[in-house]
């Protein structure tokens, strides 16, 4: 009795011990996957820049300028209406300037920041761009190089809930379409 003991003892460890080994690369391969998958949250700048939106700009002119190397250079203006006293303001350009953002934004886009003030100003363009500042800002629109309004939303007016992986999605889907693959 006491051998069937002692062997089933050595049998139960070393099944404990085995379990252990095989447990260990599961829990690590999940916790790798995990952290592959989770979503990245935007986050608001540790200085907001208090010139983001500027009140002396010409705003019209900003855009046309961007629209002429819009053309030149394959890419779509962006259109953010917003004012410098908006945190989801600076929570969003905060994203645009993060290392996996930045380069999707920059290659597919040109940025044009509109300041609304408080809510006094520029509201011709937001109304002739399709934006609706009713809902809160940033709003924006994208544009293709020839001033066709392609999309305009409010989505971002709540930036600060959203994740990196939510800006690139918006900017994929917007981007133009590869030179030469029309």
């Amino acid at each position: 009795m006491v051998l069937i003991h002692k062997t089933y003892i050595k049998t139960y460890i070393i099944m404990k011990i085995v379990q252990k080994l095989v447990l260990l690369p599961v829990v690590l391969l999940s916790a790798l996957s995990y952290a592959q998958w989770k979503k990245t949250p935007l986050q608001a700048p540790a200085r907001p820049n208090p010139q983001l939106y500027r009140a002396e700009a010409n705003a019209a002119e900003e855009i046309r300028e961007s629209l002429i190397s819009a053309r030149k250079h394959n890419k779509r203006v962006l259109l953010v209406f917003g004012g410098n006293w908006c945190l989801d303001c600076h929570v969003l350009d905060n994203a645009f300037h993060q290392p996996r953002i930045a380069p999707l934004l920059n290659s597919n886009f040109l940025v044009v920041h509109i300041d609304v003030g408080q809510y006094d100003r520029n509201l011709d363009l937001a109304k002739k761009y399709r934006v609706n500042l009713e809902k809160g800002v940033p709003s924006l629109a994208v544009l293709d190089a020839h001033a066709t309004v392609l999309y305009s939303t409010f989505d971002f007016e709540r930036a600060r809930v959203m994740t990196e992986e939510d800006v690139i999605a918006f900017l994929d889907k917007w981007k133009p379409e590869a030179a030469g693959k029309k």
